[in-house]
């Protein structure tokens, strides 16, 4: 298991890591340099780039840096707070209660990439049905290019990944509740407690652990998001992620030194982000629970 670790994990990594360090070009490895930090902090490095008017913000790299971070957020907060009303819903008993669960775990089925592809037609701005039922409805009075205006690229794709990712965080809160004793329940309603105050005081407490860790695996999934933005957006300079910038330097342009750099900072970042994450929640639920 060690070997096959090192084979298909720690290599390439450290291999990539290599690279970072260097100004190699898929079209001549063999003479590939050692540049140290210059694909980094240099005068062309992805943290430092006095040619760029706006600073790092401003930069290809600065840019798809804040896209991420802006789809992820929002997208995870989205996701969370719609995943926590369904789950809540499917926990109660009403007849079809199987059925509907069935169906609520359809989107989360479908391929990423089908997705993607659905959702671009349906967002179309020449035939697209969001714009026509937005028209007939009085909602809009022309049509918009919801996957190609930057003003709303981005957004449209958060919506689109609220859609199919919601079952995901559904399914992992509604296994929390599942766990939930139901004489806490059953006590609450004896002594007349109300609806929302036992959401408060019983339900979320006992299930904020698990819905932490489901949190933080939603946000190192979004963080690394390419497919979805890629389909439909073509990975334009708008709505471009981090990881899609990796891609682009690599295969597009052959940049593969560049490429290892953004790529061991991409993992870097996720690595701070968890990390981060984890300890600001560690700490709040010890202040929580003394």
């Amino acid at each position: 298991m060690i070997a096959l670790m090192l084979i298909v994990a720690v290599w390439p990594l450290a291999r990539s890591i290599w690279f970072s360090f260097t100004d190699t070009n898929i079209n001549d490895i063999a003479s590939s340099e050692f540049v140290g930090w210059e694909n980094y902090f240099g005068e062309y490095g992805l943290f430092f780039n006095p040619h760029e008017d706006g600073g790092f913000w401003a930069s290809d790299w600065g840019t798809s840096v804040r896209n991420t971070f802006s789809f992820a957020i929002v997208s995870v907060i989205l996701e969370t707070l719609t995943g926590l009303g369904v789950a809540l819903l499917l926990n109660q008993e009403f007849k079809g209660r199987a059925w509907v669960r069935t169906a609520v775990l359809v989107p989360w089925a479908i391929p990423t990439i089908v997705s993607a592809k659905m959702w671009g037609w349906m967002l179309n701005d020449q035939f697209g049905v969001i714009n026509a039922y937005l028209i007939s409805w009085g909602l809009i009075s022309q049509k918009i290019a919801w996957t190609a205006d930057p003003t709303y690229a981005l957004w449209a794709v958060v919506l689109v990944d609220v859609w199919k990712t919601t079952p995901f965080m559904a399914l992992l809160i509604l296994a929390a509740l599942q766990t939930v004793p139901k004489d806490c329940y059953e006590a609450a309603h004896v002594d007349g407690v109300h609806p929302l105050r036992v959401f408060w005081k019983i339900t979320l407490p006992l299930i904020r652990q698990p819905l932490l860790v489901a949190i933080v695996f939603r946000l190192l999934d979004s963080l690394r998001v390419f497919d979805l933005i890629y389909v439909m957006t073509a990975n334009s300079s708008s709505t471009i992620s981090m990881s899609g910038f990796v891609r682009r330097e690599m295969v597009e342009y052959g940049n593969m030194g560049f490429g290892a750099a953004a790529s061991t900072s991409l993992f870097l970042i996720i690595f701070l982000t968890a990390i981060v994450f984890l300890r600001v929640a560690r700490v709040k639920l010890s202040q929580d629970n003394p």
